[in-house]
């Protein structure tokens, strides 16, 4: 179990998805934890048809480590660029474009500072975030996300 607020618990990407779609409800954290603890969890009807029974038995196997990803954060196990896109999409409301040619595939999103923060904070390890930052923590900057492998490429 992480003893700071700065370590992270590790969640699959699917189990990130799931929570950032919860947290769209706008529920207090709170209420987000005693909803999920107790099942009482509303149907989706998203493009993504999330279970949110998923969250349930987690946090059912792991109190702790699920209140520590709803309160503190978390860092995704593994990423894909489709799944990077995806959590853009939730946590931001912001739909990414995907480039996804062979040896050059990459997810272009325009991010201010705190949202550019919070994605490098849950990317797993291998990915490399670049663009310029913004003169004002507010502006939205261009950002590129690519594999470090990519980018050794270049």
């Amino acid at each position: 179990m992480p003893t700071s607020e700065s370590t992270f618990v590790k969640l699959s990407q699917w189990d990130a998805l799931i929570l950032e779609s919860l947290k769209t409800q706008g529920w207090s954290t709170e209420e987000l934890l005693q909803r999920v603890q107790a099942g009482n969890l509303p149907v989706d009807n998203s493009k993504f048809q999330f279970d949110y029974a998923r969250l349930t038995e987690l946090s059912a196997n792991d109190p702790m480590m699920f209140e520590h990803a709803a309160r503190h954060g978390y860092q995704i196990k593994y990423n894909t660029l489709r799944g990077i896109a995806s959590w853009l999409l939730l946590a931001f409301g912001q739909e990414a474009k995907l480039h996804l040619e062979p040896g050059n595939e990459s997810v272009i999103a325009y991010l201010n500072a705190e949202e550019y923060n919070s994605l490098t904070a849950v990317l797993s390890y291998g990915w490399v975030v670049s663009g310029e930052h913004a003169a004002s923590p507010e502006t939205r900057s261009t950002y590129v996300i690519e594999t470090l492998y990519s980018v050794h490429k270049k």
